[in-house]
């Protein structure tokens, strides 16, 4: 195994865990508060996470992850971030958060519920990358 699939698994391996955390703290964390205050903070977590250092990672893995498809044939490994992580975030989740940004809170029963189901999918399919891809497929 490369330095690249090395980094590759441990970026995805970090991304599960932030995705992890999300569903399994944060997410339920704010489904205890009033939707005024949740969605409040959910769009302060929205825009704060739009960082250097986390959009690095995000895509910085994305990028690694395609790579192992394209040089290294790991192609489960690899998709399964890609696809599972990568484009459900751009496909799915953000929309959603575009979506709250512009709607009252009647939205946010909704959004907690649909945007962590889909969160759960990128959290396993980031784990389920980073398990894969240093077995070589």
């Amino acid at each position: 195994m490369g330095i690249y699939a090395i980094i590759a698994t441990a970026a995805a391996g970090l991304m599960a865990g932030v995705f992890f955390s999300f569903s399994t703290a944060v997410m339920p964390g704010l489904a205890d508060l009033p939707a005024d205050q949740a969605r409040a903070a959910m769009r302060r977590i929205n825009a704060r996470i739009q960082n250097p250092l986390f959009l690095l990672m995000f895509l910085g893995t994305a990028v690694l992850c395609l790579g192992e498809v394209v040089f290294d044939g790991r192609y489960v490994g690899g998709l399964l971030y890609v696809v599972g992580a990568f484009l459900v975030t751009v496909v799915v989740n953000v929309p959603m958060n575009n979506r709250l940004e512009r709607t009252d809170d009647t939205y946010w029963d909704e959004y907690l519920r649909k945007w962590t189901r889909w969160n759960h999918l990128r959290a396993a399919a980031s784990l389920a990358s980073a398990v894969i891809l240093p077995l070589g497929f």
